[in-house]
């Protein structure tokens, strides 16, 4: 969940009434995928990290099912975020925009 509202304040992701407009606008069409994209893509890089950090983990230790947990975590917030942008709710403000 702290992921989830830091993440969410800091970064922007193209279509979500809950991103800030980010202030910075670079020109060119790869770093307007990456300011547009800048959730999707920090939370993919960083879970790669926490699975090659998963990988290279006891899965019986302590430190290897918290690393498990972050794995699972990442994976479905990484997935509320695709389905919210790629869902729309008939009827909600969210959506008319």
């Amino acid at each position: 969940m702290v992921v989830t509202v830091l993440a969410t304040k800091y970064l922007y992701e193209r279509g979500s009434a809950e991103s800030r407009k980010p202030q910075l606008n670079f020109r060119g069409p790869v770093w307007a995928t990456i300011t547009n994209h800048s959730l999707t893509l920090f939370l993919l890089l960083t879970g790669v990290c926490w699975v090659a950090v998963y990988k290279h983990a006891d899965p019986d230790s302590k430190w290897g099912r918290v690393a498990g947990n972050i794995v699972s975590e990442w994976t479905q917030i990484l997935a509320l975020v695709i389905l919210t942008k790629r869902l729309i709710e008939t009827h909600s403000r969210e959506s008319e925009k």
